[in-house]
């Protein structure tokens, strides 16, 4: 591959998928914006699996227009993954994440950018004044990102929103796996960074069809348990098992108490073992332990294997860049 040039201050990182109406409007207004900020910058796209006209309007793109490295995925792996590869893929100093979709305003990165001069790592975007579907979008928002502030201790208002601003040194430790892109702000606060939130514009799609639904909510909240797992018990596990066992044996110590007072006291004709309320209860403990710890276990697993094997949740077929191409087969 040639030299790719000096390397730039600033990477936009846009994840598309099936975006073919929003592309070259999206392009037309970063190159406006980024040409009167004046500083050097790249964009890199990444296609996720798209199955429209979205990879030929990115290919043909990426032969017009200068600043521009497009990643294209074998199959559709989910925004946290195409995130993740933009990062991966990214030389800027800064890293601004932002959809595909127009509903993010490019003309807010100068704000971003404003507030991480003044010392902060991390900027996050704040919808205030979100254009979608209340009851199914915006509701459920609301409510869990109240959640994730109150068990993460990062005060955001909208987690969710994917216009960002990271300095490099506080997002590269990262390792996104999952649905976990929106969690980055907290991860990186652990580390220390300095995280605050500005308001940014909002606008409705008017291309495409969205990509997120009631259902996300679901996964946020099953999401967090991990991250609270991971910033409470990561090096220290035998606090969340142990107390939980402790209880649990607690439980069961009482539950031996009442069946043993029913055998000598109430009902002596009926064995300890054979209680059927006795049994169940066990029965339920048990696999809804095992279940918990399963999932936990089973997330530090995953994020184990991705740090140490080296490899990525994202398989990339192509990768474009202006006036140069790359192939990785």
């Amino acid at each position: 591959m040639s030299d790719p040039g000096p390397t730039p201050e600033i990477s936009l990182m846009v994840p598309l998928y099936n975006e073919e109406g929003n592309v070259e409007p999206l392009l037309d207004r970063i190159a406006q914006v980024m040409s009167a900020l004046g500083r050097t910058y790249e964009v890199v796209l990444v296609d996720d699996g798209s199955t429209d006209r979205t990879v030929a309007l990115l290919k043909k793109a990426v032969t017009e227009r200068p600043h521009l490295r497009v990643v294209f995925f074998r199959r559709n792996s989910g925004q946290t993954s195409a995130l993740a590869a933009a990062i991966d893929h990214a030389r800027g100093e800064i890293l601004i994440p932002l959809d595909g979709d127009l509903q993010n305003d490019p003309g807010d990165i100068p704000v971003l950018l404003g507030k991480l001069a003044e010392g902060y790592d991390v900027v996050s975007g704040w919808r205030k004044n979100r254009k979608d579907p209340f009851f199914t979008r915006t509701l459920p928002s609301k409510l869990a990102n109240g959640l994730i502030s109150l068990i993460s201790g990062v005060k955001l208002h909208d987690y969710g929103c994917t216009l960002k601003a990271y300095r490099r040194e506080v997002i590269k430790p990262v390792v996104l796996v999952g649905e976990m892109h929106r969690f980055i702000p907290i991860l990186a606060s652990w580390q220390g960074a300095r995280v605050t939130e500005v308001v940014v514009n909002h606008h409705p799609r008017v291309s495409g069809k969205s990509k997120y639904g009631l259902m996300r909510t679901f996964k946020v909240v099953l999401d967090l348990l991990t991250i609270k797992f991971l910033g409470s018990f990561l090096t220290k596990p035998i606090y969340a098992f142990g107390g939980a066992g402790v209880i649990l044996f607690g439980f069961s110590f009482l539950l031996a108490l009442y069946t043993l007072w029913e055998k000598f006291f109430e009902v002596p004709t009926v064995w300890v073992h054979r209680n059927p309320v006795f049994l169940v209860a066990i029965f339920f403990a048990l696999a809804g332990m095992q279940l918990i710890m399963m999932g936990l276990l089973g997330e530090l697993l995953i994020r184990i294997y991705f740090a140490s094997s080296q490899t990525t949740p994202y398989v990339v077929r192509e990768v474009m860049e202006s006036k140069k191409v790359r192939s990785e087969e």
